[in-house]
This record gives structure tokens, C-alpha cells and sequence, in this order.
């Protein structure tokens, strides 16, 4: 059975009214993030096998989606073969992990103090930091996500704190040396 959905929303309905082996998942979809629609998709169907496909590099949400549940996590700028293969692994009930989210997470069980501090962050604040960190206001930020402005100054002042930063710029900065933006 396969089915396709447009949107965050669409794709909870569907997998709630089917029954699907694998689901690929694309973070970026429009509506409601797709870590939040991961995290509802786990919640409604324990046993579903999730592939994050999507744009955004591993070092931004790879740990972040396969603890949330995901069995495996590509970029688009995978090769379709490792696509086929994701979903063949992961459709036996195994995790599928390229080299690149292997490094990853050696260095997430690894000594905590070496973790960079963005691995800390709840989803949300990660979204946040990106956004802020690719140079979006906070009404940007908060028409993308959904959210008010006030929540979002919220989700910055909390960035701010845990981060011991002060400015966007510093936020701009860290985003950009730790390649959480383009």
C-alpha cells in the first residue's frame, strides 16, 4: 500500500486510517514541523518504521529524528539506491544508518562535555536557532513556525540563556560554524 500526503497534517491522517510498512517522512513539509508530526506518528503507531528523508544536513536533526524514533535518516542529496536500500533494511525492522549520521553519533555517546551545546535543545529551540541562525527575524521565524511572536521571543530568550549568549549575531555565528545553516 502506498499513499502520499501534502502536508504535516495529511500525513497523520493517513497513516492513522492505514496501515503502512515504511513511512518517508520529509521534515520541511508545509504546516506543522515534521519532528512534531514524527513524535505524533510514534505516539499513534509505536511500531511504524520511519525514514527521514530531507534537505537539511545531519549535523541539524539526525540524532535529534532517530532518537525520536525515526529507524533511519537521509539527506536528498542521497543516492536513490541508498533510498532503496534504507527502506529495505528499515521495512525488516532495522535501523539504517549512513557513515555520515554513524560519525554523528559516536560523538553524541561520547564524554557529554564534548557535545556541542546545540544537542542540548529541546526540537523546538533547535528550529529556532536555525532559523535565527540563517537570518530570520522573529516574525519570520514565527509565521514558518506557527507560532506567536511572544513564543518565539520566549524560544530565544531560552537560547540566549543555555547557549550563554547575548546576541542574534552570536547565534548567527554558532549556527554558522557548527553548519547548522547554508
Amino acid at each position: 500500500m502506498t499513499g502520499e500526503a501534502g502536508d504535516g497534517q495529511e500525513a497523520l491522517d493517513l497513516v492513522r486510517a492505514r496501515d503502512f510498512d515504511v513511512v518517508v517522512l520529509d521534515l520541511s513539509m508545509p504546516g506543522r514541523g515534521g519532528l512534531e508530526i514524527l513524535r505524533e506518528l510514534k505516539t499513534a503507531k509505536p511500531g511504524i518504521k520511519i525514514i527521514v528523508l530531507t534537505m537539511y544536513p545531519e549535523e541539524q536533526y539526525a540524532i535529534r529524528c532517530l532518537r525520536d524514533g525515526a529507524s533511519a535518516y537521509l539527506t536528498k542529496g542521497s543516492a536513490p539506491e541508498e533510498l532503496i536500500q534504507a527502506i529495505r533494511v528499515v521495512a525488516q525492522g532495522k535501523r539504517f544508518i549512513t557513515p555520515t549520521v554513524a560519525d554523528r553519533l559516536a560523538i553524541y555517546v561520547e564524554d557529554s562535555s564534548q557535545r556541542p551545546p546545540h544537542e542540548g535543545l529541546s526540537s523546538r529551540e533547535l528550529q529556532v536557532l536555525i532559523r535565527i541562525g540563517s537570518g530570520k527575524e522573529i516574525k519570520e521565524v514565527a509565521a514558518e513556525l506557527n507560532l506567536s511572536i511572544k513564543t518565539v521571543s520566549t524560544y530565544r530568550s531560552r537560547l540566549l540563556e543555555k547557549m550563554g549568549m547575548e546576541t542574534n549575531a552570536q547565534l548567527i555565528r554558532y549556527a554558522l560554524q557548527h553548519h547548522l545553516v547554508d
